[in-house]
């Protein structure tokens, strides 16, 4: 009996991905507690903003200062301020002051890891979405 086939069939589906397609990285820890994981959302709701994410970014190549950032990423002193505060508030950046200036830089180290692992499934993402969309209906 042929198989019924769904309206959206030949749609990628982003919500699927066979778990043999990727490996699974093995758990090194017990489950987190409802407090721990409080604190882990937090630090996730503060890397949510993309223009944090362009401060990181900038900063990721070197210390630098609030005028600094100011000039490479085009906003106020008072934008950039707030969102440096919120960053180092969640102890992803430390900040130093020398003379009238306030130098920012990463403090936990981890976000490069953390950033290199979602940049690098986004890209592999776009890949596979690219490849999928880059055939013809009929080889799909």
């Amino acid at each position: 009996m042929a198989e019924k086939k769904g309206k959206n069939e030949n749609k990628l589906d982003n919500r699927r991905v066979d778990s043999k397609d990727r490996e699974r990285p093995e758990l090194k820890k017990e489950p987190l507690s409802k407090e721990a994981l409080e604190l882990v959302a937090a630090r996730f709701r503060a890397l949510g903003e993309a223009s944090r994410l362009e401060l990181l970014q900038h900063l990721m190549q070197g210390e630098k200062s609030v005028q600094e950032l100011c000039q490479l990423t085009g906003s106020s002193q008072a934008n950039i301020s707030k969102h440096l505060s919120l960053l180092a508030d969640q102890g992803i950046l430390a900040r130093r002051k020398q003379g009238l200036f306030v130098f920012y830089s990463i403090a936990d180290q981890s976000i490069y890891t953390l950033c290199d692992t979602v940049c690098g499934a986004l890209e592999n993402r776009f890949a596979i979405v690219q490849k999928h969309f880059s055939h013809s209906p009929s080889e799909r």
